[in-house]
């Protein structure tokens, strides 16, 4: 394997990462106002998620640095293309961010209310615009030789990227809301329960509309066939099986089968991407490859070695505090604020 291939998986694997990471933790942000009645309920939804919202946002970073360091060109045509969206993505995890200092900072009620909402706006506004991101990834941006885009930001509002990014809203808060079910006592932990129950099904047939749609808009089904292979398929299977774990209110394996379907539909959009990394609409040959939009091979090569040696060390601080903060938020563990 050479430095172009390993570095596109590393960069898969990231994005990976992020989404099942911080799929839970804007699931949560969009259940914040519905799933608790008071003061006290909120501040505990906001704690099972409190110790690991910001050091879930580090794989986008991360993802974000190593792809401007391995791959300039696919960073910079990709970012120009989705400005617009990136910037309003942007804005809402700023006020998301503010939201989680601030709310508790006055006791007056409407004050916590405001922020919370504020909360729930910057954790659905970026839940959505990922899925409008990833199907214009799929369908391809209109890229001319020069690897410039030559569209507008209504290119990408189009039907399928807007069913895909309710998809991915919803998928989202759904895994969030089984997150909860692990993490609250009762009876937020039932009410979570039963919210998954409510979004399962939504889950299953926006997620289904997404996907074939996708044989219109996107060449990446014939490229796999149509009979793609176990990755997409078994994450189907999952989604399908989440939906009878919460039934039977076994919360692990339900938000096991919600993160495996999220791991592995990213991984069916990158594997049907390789080795293009940005899909031309105007000409397939003007798609952007993990050989034209590379960096130098020393390049490559020096960040391999600083991989090599930070990254165990990133992953290991992580497992740890989630270690850490493994066990439930109940009553009477939540201090007031």
């Amino acid at each position: 394997m050479d430095l172009n291939n390993l570095w596109f998986i590393l960069i898969n694997i990231l994005f990976i990462g992020f989404f099942f990471l911080e799929g839970f933790d804007y699931g949560v942000g969009i259940l914040l106002p519905f799933l608790a009645r008071n003061d006290k309920e909120r501040r505990m939804v906001i704690n099972t998620i409190g110790p690991f919202w910001d050091g879930n946002e580090v794989w986008l970073i991360t993802a974000g640095g190593a792809m401007f360091a391995a791959f300039p060109d696919w960073y910079a045509t990709m970012f120009s293309a989705l400005y617009i969206p990136l910037v309003i993505m942007l804005l809402a995890l700023i006020l998301r961010g503010v939201a989680f200092e601030f709310r508790s900072k006055v006791e007056d009620p409407r004050w916590r209310r405001t922020w919370d909402w504020m909360l729930c706006a910057g954790s659905a506004i970026p839940a959505l615009l990922w899925g409008v991101a990833m199907s214009n990834l799929m369908q391809g941006l209109p890229i001319n030789a020069s690897m410039v885009y030559t569209g507008g930001v209504w290119n990408l509002l189009n039907p399928h990227a807007l069913i895909s990014g309710l998809a991915s809203l919803v998928i989202f808060a759904l895994h969030g809301a089984l997150f909860l079910a692990l993490k609250l006592d009762e009876p937020l932990r039932t009410r979570a329960f039963n919210s998954a129950w409510r979004l399962w099904p939504v889950a299953l047939v926006v997620g289904m509309f997404a996907v074939g749609g996708g044989y219109f808009v996107s060449d990446m089904y014939e490229r796999l066939g149509l009979n793609p292979g176990v990755i997409p398929l078994s994450a189907g299977a999952a989604m399908l099986s989440a939906g009878w774990f919460i039934r039977q209110r076994q919360g692990s394996w339900a938000f096991i089968m919600t993160g495996v379907c999220i791991v592995f539909s990213a991984l069916t959009i990158f594997r049907g991407l390789y080795p293009r990394v940005l899909i031309s609409s105007l000409n397939p040959d003007w798609s952007l490859t993990i050989y034209s939009a590379a960096s130098y091979a020393y390049t490559l090569r020096t960040m391999s070695i600083v991989a090599l040696i930070f990254l165990p060390l990133v992953l290991a601080y992580q497992g740890w505090s989630y270690y850490v903060f493994r066990g439930r938020i109940s009553h009477e563990s939540t201090l007031e604020y």
